[in-house]
């Protein structure tokens, strides 16, 4: 089932229990990001209007979630060295944390041989255990759409990936961004 970018939102704030983001791109080209992300590469900090409006959206959703008793959990399985854009999301973390989400990075060197991802190698959020949405990405990191799961099969694939990762990545204040 395609799911629009407000279907998206309404499914992840109404879990129970809580969700899991695992990201495996190096670079993503989404439209509200773009513009932060060249100020930063031009050394220009993110704006208050940017990061109020970060704040009223993921931080005001992440908030219901944790202020319920649920988790929010996140891996970003990355390439070393890094690119600008995983430097980017390293430094813009902090606000992350702030809101409650627990996030962990996973030099892409340290998966297990011959590791395979479930959903086609798609990032995906992992909801209350029960049901999965996959987000879709071009070759440029630009979102090509969002799909629900729910095939049991499918869901028990992303939850033993989830295990596994979860345990192998360093929490963000353990891992600081090696040189450039």
């Amino acid at each position: 089932m395609r799911l629009t970018p407000e279907e998206r939102r309404t499914r992840l704030s109404a879990c129970k229990v809580g969700i899991f983001h695992l990201e495996l791109r190096d670079s993503y080209a989404v439209g509200g990001e773009r513009s932060a992300f060249t100020r930063w590469l031009a050394g220009q900090p993110e704006t208050e209007a940017e990061i109020a409006a970060r704040r009223n959206g993921w931080g005001a959703l992440v908030g219901s979630i944790t202020g319920r008793g649920g988790t929010v959990r996140r891996v970003r399985v990355i390439t070393e060295p890094v690119s600008d854009y995983i430097r980017w999301e390293h430094e813009g973390t902090a606000l992350n944390l702030e809101f409650g989400e627990d996030v962990r990075w996973l030099p892409r060197h340290r998966l297990p041989a011959g590791a395979v991802f479930p959903v086609g190698g798609n990032d995906f959020w992992l909801v209350d255990d029960d049901r999965v949405i996959v987000g879709y990405f071009d070759a440029d990191g630009r979102p090509s759409g969002r799909e629900l799961i729910t095939d049991p099969d499918a869901v028990a694939d992303c939850v033993r990936v989830r295990d596994l990762l979860w345990g192998m990545a360093v929490p963000h204040a353990g891992y600081p961004l090696p040189p450039a």
